[in-house]
């Protein structure tokens, strides 16, 4: 999963750093009050991959990611550049 400074992510490195997206009361309320979105994440994965394979698989900027290790493994939460930003990918990913 090492990418250099100038490199790119493929999709299918972009595929194994974001696992999958993360949904309960408490995200989905990041979502309508934040326009934050939480995705599990492999473990070696970095914040610059993180917001790279956001870009690559959804087409979606990010603004900040912070990243966070609970006992399902490691999360990421995701602020995006649009106002509407995790509000329309977590329709677009039929979260919502």
């Amino acid at each position: 999963m090492s990418t250099k400074n100038n490199e790119s992510l493929s999709l299918d490195q972009a595929e194994k750093v974001i696992i999958k997206p993360y949904i309960t009361e408490k995200t989905f309320n990041l979502i309508e009050k934040e326009n934050k979105l939480t995705f599990v994440v492999a473990e070696k994965s970095t914040k610059k991959q993180i917001a790279e394979a956001l870009l690559v698989l959804y087409e979606s900027k990010a603004t900040e990611v912070n990243t966070l290790r609970t006992v399902q493994g490691k999360k990421a939460v995701v602020k995006f550049i649009a106002a509407e930003g995790a509000r329309d990918l977590a329709t677009k990913l039929g979260l919502v």
